[in-house]
Order: structure tokens, then C-alpha cells, then sequence
């Protein structure tokens, strides 16, 4: 029989997964990361700081923007292999996802919105186990 993870299991593992992720993409990950289920969003907290880049970006014209625009760009460009990772992780698939860094602190929030209730089917399995 096999043993299903508890929740807080695979949000542990996410989270320890993303920061390596993001070392090994990007060269520089999140000084902290959390992970959350709820339903069928899995929700990811990134505690860091800016990249230096981003605020010399900040002290210019449009600086907001630019950053808010280099951080779509790097999300749209790294979703594949995040989504990869996290359907390994819940054996589910990921229909969308989201992404926003606020440019005062430099934490990120991504929501994963998985095609199935993942809350619901681990607290189901762990009633029936």
C-alpha cells in the first residue's frame, strides 16, 4: 500500500523544490519560500530582495513598470519548467498560473491553478488510509 504525503508534506516539498528551481534557473533564489493548497490553487509566498538590476530599474522613469515587466517576462519564461515541477510533485496538471512581486519588498506570490480539487482528494485519501 502505498503512503500518500500529508498536505503539509508536499507544500514542504514544493517550497524546498522552487528555491532550488530558481538557484539552478536563475542563479539567485528566494531567502525563504512557503507553500500553500487551498482547493485547487497551490499558492507560493517568495521572500527575497530585488535583484540589483531591478532597482537601478526602480530609481529611473517608469521604474515600477520596468520591473513589474522584467518579472512577467522571467515568469513567462521559466512557467514551463515551474509547471513540470510541480505535476511531478502532485501528479496533477496545471491549467494557469500567476505571478506578481511587489517592488517595495521584493516577495512574490504565485498562484498555480491545478486541474483538480488537491485539498480535497489528499484529505479524502488520508480518510481512507
Amino acid at each position: 500500500m502505498e503512503k500518500v504525503p500529508t498536505k503539509g508534506q508536499i507544500e514542504d516539498e514544493i517550497s524546498k523544490s522552487v528555491t532550488k528551481f530558481y538557484l539552478k534557473a536563475l542563479g539567485v533564489g528566494p531567502d525563504q519560500s512557503k507553500s500553500y493548497i487551498l482547493n485547487d490553487m497551490i499558492i507560493i509566498r517568495l521572500k527575497g530582495k530585488l535583484l540589483p538590476i531591478e532597482e537601478t530599474l526602480l530609481d529611473g522613469h517608469r521604474g515600477v513598470q520596468l520591473v513589474k515587466d522584467l518579472r512577467k517576462a522571467l515568469h513567462e519564461a521559466t512557467i514551463n519548467g515551474m509547471s513540470t515541477l510541480i505535476k511531478k510533485i502532485t501528479r496533477r496538471n496545471v491549467v494557469s498560473s500567476h505571478s506578481d512581486i511587489s517592488t517595495k519588498t521584493g516577495e512574490i506570490v504565485q498562484v498555480f491553478i491545478m486541474d483538480d480539487n488537491l485539498e480535497m482528494n489528499l484529505f479524502t485519501k488520508q480518510l481512507t488510509r
